[in-house]
């Protein structure tokens, strides 16, 4: 399992503004796993990045950092 950081705007139907961007973090096995798990959510995803060694301990360090888990 990883972590996957997901960048997304609140609305789909929405043009993708950088300063109403939001960011949640996902545990999964892929980028692909992570997108099935979000799919269902009105969301419009920008990017997904998968987080690992120094980064990943950076964004740890957050307040904001909560993971969700793909049950």
């Amino acid at each position: 399992m990883a972590i996957y950081k997901v960048f997304f705007q609140d609305d789909k139907s929405e043009v993708i503004v950088r300063e109403n961007t939001h960011t949640i973090y996902v545990e999964g096995n892929s980028e692909e796993e992570v997108r099935k798990y979000l799919k269902n959510r009105d969301y419009n995803i920008e990017f997904i990045t998968k987080l690992e060694g120094a980064h990943l301990e950076y964004e740890q360090q957050s307040e904001d950092y909560k993971v969700e888990h793909i049950q």
